[in-house]
């Protein structure tokens, strides 16, 4: 099938998007400061058990991951200390991923964040990249939920605190656990993989993959003239 025929049939009328790896390019500079934190601290974390682990997921499973598997406790120190050195890295060094912008001023549906990052951090992420004004406070996180992705659970509440139902929204996420997350809830997926972290890996699975916005710009535009001819 092809990803114009997927996207047909229940109108679009929400757009939810991952925020970290695809608004923001900020995946490779996460991966950077964490392994870098771990390996100070005798866990050598390779990049493949990054994406394979913890790509996409709050910081509660990484740090059951990392017990389970290396016998380290990542205490409260750690998880501020991890913090500071990530914001102060995103103040710096963060942008959004190419083009984006270009897409958003164009969207023609609503749209919202559904993120696994704290509050804290997504909110300084879309701050330090001007990309807030796009979202309009519609920025929800996995702390608003009993169970983080990729259980469908922060889909549903985004989706619901937007008053769209799930049958019409399209999750657009970089990660397995987020790709997961929205088939559970009965929406459509599509793969972006446009970001520094993704850009050379391929793909063996199902999931409908772009690598550019320009993309997505060019689905919807076909999508909603097509839409207005049957009607």
């Amino acid at each position: 099938m092809t990803l114009a025929n997927y996207l047909l049939g229940n109108p679009i009328e929400l757009i939810i998007f991952d925020c970290d790896g695809v608004l923001v390019d900020s995946e490779i500079l996460s991966k950077q400061t964490l392994l870098k934190m771990l390996n100070d601290l005798g866990a050598n974390v390779s990049d493949e058990y990054f994406y394979t682990h913890f790509l996409g997921y709050n910081f509660e499973h990484v740090t059951a991951k990392v017990l389970a598997d290396f016998s380290l406790v990542l205490t409260d120190e750690f998880r501020f200390a991890y913090r500071d050195a990530l914001l102060a890295v995103f103040t710096t060094e963060l942008k959004p991923t190419v083009k984006l912008d270009s897409m958003l001023e164009k969207l023609s549906v609503k749209s919202c964040v559904a993120t696994s990052s704290s509050p804290a951090k997504v909110g300084h992420a879309l701050q330090a990249t001007a990309l807030n004004e796009y979202f309009s406070g519609n920025v929800f996180t996995a702390s608003e939920v009993k169970n983080g992705k990729p259980a469908p659970d922060l889909f549903l509440h985004a989706a619901n605190k937007m008053g769209v139902a799930a049958e019409h929204c399209l999750v657009i996420e970089d990660s397995q656990a987020g790709i997961q997350g929205a088939k559970a809830a009965n929406m459509r997926v599509i793969r972006y993989a446009g970001a520094s972290h993704l850009i050379h890996h391929s793909y063996h699975d199902d999931v409908h993959t772009i690598t550019h916005w320009d993309q997505l710009n060019h689905l919807l535009f076909e999508i909603d003239s097509d839409q207005k001819v049957q009607m």
